[in-house]
């Protein structure tokens, strides 16, 4: 009897919060740019790390007790999907391989973000007591909280994982389906499957000794905080278009699974006890090219792999579609400002 009780109070308390004048949902096409630690580009933007996404966003959702014709602090609700990834062995146009920063050591990956986040937004518009939809222009300023889930995933194998249809990375800028200089080998191309799951092996150390578990270590769960600028206008009283630009700041460095040292051979060995199938999947998998490490941690013969101290981040530019929908007469609910 108590939790009937406790059910529908609940869905009382929902469908008062929900007892609104309107709900606006806004779909918009994104385009994400990655900052992390793969790169070759000795600035900031990285023009072919350019990514697709994709938002919907929920606004005036609060219930509005006193009728205001807008307000100019308000909260939105965001569901997101953003494709971030980096291939350090990408051709750049007008400059040779070799002169590119990490082509040798050659890194890359591809995720998937799937998140929600809440963001306070602040209206800026002229008129206080004028309807936005005759204002027509309005910019826009927000900032918030979000938990995304992805998981970095490579293109390492021609097929199965298996050493066998590894690719070998040759000098000329191509790759191979056997070592630069072997009779009768042959350039390939990518199959543009993102078949290895790069959280499920063992690609770094620097984690206090040999890592153990890598799998339970590394969480799939990412928490970023975004914030952004962007100008709406309004087509109508209900439609609207909107232009953005944003940035979300991941509160750690795992978005690529770049983030420490190379693992050496002496901790891949100790994840993969008496499995030499196993072990040398790992250290292809941490080092494609096989350019980057010689399997021990002397810097005279390693490449930096990550900065443990810079975190990842993205950002993004948005289009935007929104609708107004109407509903019925609010009421005074626990939800409201």
């Amino acid at each position: 009897m108590r939790g009937t009780l406790l059910f529908s109070l609940t869905l009382l308390g929902a469908g008062s919060a929900l007892a609104q004048r309107n709900l606006e949902i806004g779909i918009s096409p994104v385009v994400t740019h990655y900052h992390g630690d793969l790169g070759n580009y000795d600035r900031a933007m990285q023009w072919n790390g350019l990514r697709p996404g994709m938002q919907v966003t929920f606004r005036d959702f609060l219930n509005n007790p006193k009728r205001y014709v807008t307000r100019s602090l308000t909260c939105e609700a965001r569901i997101s999907w953003f494709r971030v990834g980096y291939d350090e062995r990408a051709p750049i146009a007008g400059k040779d391989v070799t002169d590119l920063k990490n082509y040798g050591r050659g890194l890359s990956f591809r995720n998937d973000l799937i998140g929600a986040s809440g963001h306070v937004v602040l209206n800026a518009y002229r008129e206080p007591f004028t309807p936005l939809f005759q204002q027509r222009f309005f910019m826009t300023f927000q900032v918030g909280l979000g938990v995304y889930h992805g998981r970095p995933k490579a293109d390492l194998f021609r097929g199965d994982i298996a050493i066998e249809n590894r690719y070998y990375s040759w000098s000329t800028g191509e790759l191979g389906n056997a070592p630069e200089g072997t009779p009768n080998a042959q350039v390939v191309e990518r199959d543009g499957q993102f078949e290895t799951d790069l959280y499920s092996w063992m690609t770094e150390g620097g984690a206090g000794g040999p890592e153990t578990g890598r799998t339970q270590r590394i969480s799939p769960w990412h928490v970023g905080v975004p914030m952004g600028m962007g100008i709406r206008y309004m087509l109508t009283k209900q439609l609207s278009a909107g232009m953005e630009f944003s940035y979300i700041m991941f509160l750690d460095d795992m978005i690529d699974d770049v983030s420490d040292r190379y693992a050496t051979y002496d901790e891949i060995d100790a994840v993969y006890p008496g499995d030499p199938v196993q072990q040398e999947l790992a250290r292809y998998i941490s080092d494609p090219t096989g350019r980057g490490s010689n399997g021990t941690t002397n810097p005279i013969f390693t490449s930096p792999r990550g900065n443990p101290g810079l975190l990842d981040s993205i950002s993004f530019l948005s289009f935007e579609i929104s609708y107004k929908f109407k509903r019925r007469p609010g009421r005074r609910s626990y939800v409201s400002i």
